[in-house]
């Protein structure tokens, strides 16, 4: 199998308009082959799903989930562009599936990863730079390590980078655009809230 590299997987998105980790695994699939990784998205609508994301996603559902001993709860809004797709089975169901991974062992504490923070990420990104530094291997080394750890942190933390609680082959943003592609309109989760009991919300 040919090696996937970040230039590979830029120039399809560049090409495509489609998610960072759909290209790659395109690429992986068509064996490094640009055109036919292209093919592959077009096929599965992905290659359109970006080019919704500035379109105006007002519809929706606002969908619920309370776990069977009533000790952990989650509210999620999920937003697409008209009330024809909010009622549609294949939306309904990403709802209360959000709403379910809201509510698992996952724990989302951010939506994007624009919305964490900078005294968190930054409190973050120090203790990792300590670590690695103490492990007395170069700075360009340390540097990797530090980055490779900050985004470990932000596909623990934020919503849409965490890995599927029913299916940890996808994202919740592959997810997401999966949904989008089948509907053909923009969908976006807009907030969510969990709930444990006797615990404070953040």
């Amino acid at each position: 199998m040919a090696e996937i590299t970040p230039e590979m997987v830029k120039r399809l998105r560049e090409m495509t308009g489609a998610g960072m980790m759909d290209c790659k695994r395109a690429l992986q699939d068509a064996d490094g082959d640009h055109t036919r990784a292209a093919a592959l998205l077009r096929e599965k609508g992905l290659a359109s799903a970006a080019k919704r994301k500035d379109r105006a996603a007002n519809q929706g559902r606002i969908e619920s989930y309370i776990h069977f001993n009533n000790s952990v709860g989650s509210l999620v809004e999920v937003n697409c562009e008209t009330d024809f797709v909010a009622n549609t089975d294949d939306f309904k169901q990403l709802a209360k599936d959000v709403a379910l991974h809201v509510a698992s062992p996952s724990a989302p504490r951010f939506l994007r990863r624009e919305d964490v923070p900078a005294q968190v990420a930054d409190a973050e990104r120090h203790i990792y730079e300590v670590q690695a530094k103490e492990t007395g291997k170069p700075e360009h080394v340390v540097a990797n390590i530090v980055e490779g750890k900050m985004r470990a942190f932000f596909e623990e933390t934020v919503l849409l980078e965490q890995k599927y609680v029913k299916d940890d082959s996808r994202t919740i943003q592959q997810l997401l655009d999966e949904v989008s592609a089948k509907v053909g309109e923009k969908v976006a989760v807009r907030r969510f809230v969990r709930f444990r009991l006797g615990e404070e919300t953040e």
